[in-house]
């Protein structure tokens, strides 16, 4: 076992090299190219943990897009069970009548996100689009469309990639599975 970070993240396995997850975000970027040939897009990252696939993603695209962010706070004994959230982080533009895709790195259960998606979609865009780097299909307590989706993964504790513990980790170009819940 790799140990990362000054022995802060106790890595078991690599889950996700840094190439794998460039193929990827290049594919999902010509999808989208496609998709929104002709057209700008909006595209808003959900921080902290989308920042890293948000930048990549972006800077694959050849369309005119513009960047915005949507940040939230868990509710104790609220958000995970029911996805309601505090927003501590709105976004600064407009959105009405304009083409939009949310950026998330890692849905579980899609209570969250679905809290997301419903506030912004409240802003009257012309269409709204998610995109998840990670999807657990298996934790998903409700169906939301995820349009674009990197890889689907299932209950291991992962970093990497924006995705932390305790705001460590964040920063590893590559997704890893710890040895134990941090």
């Amino acid at each position: 076992m790799t140990r990362l970070l000054d022995g802060a993240l106790e890595i078991e396995q690599v889950v996700f090299d840094e190439e794998t997850i460039k193929a990827r975000v290049k594919a999902l970027a010509a999808q989208i190219e496609e998709d929104y040939r002709g057209e700008s897009v909006i595209m808003i990252g959900v921080i902290r943990g989308a920042l890293y696939f948000l930048t990549d993603l972006t800077r694959e695209l050849d369309m005119p897009v513009e960047i915005d962010l949507i940040g939230f706070g868990s509710i104790p004994n609220t958000t995970n069970k029911t996805g309601v959230v505090n927003i501590t982080k709105d976004i600064a533009t407009d959105i009405e009548g304009r083409h939009v895709i949310v950026v998330e790195d890692v849905i579980r259960t899609g209570l969250t996100t679905a809290y997301i998606m419903s506030y912004l979609e409240e802003r009257k865009p012309a269409s709204i689009a998610l995109c998840s780097m990670l999807v657990n299909p298996d934790r998903m307590l409700m169906t939301i469309p995820v349009k674009y989706t990197g890889f689907e993964i299932n209950d291991n504790w992962l970093a990497g990639y924006g995705m932390d513990v305790h705001e460590i980790g964040r920063n590893i170009p590559y997704i890893v599975k710890l040895s134990r819940k941090e």
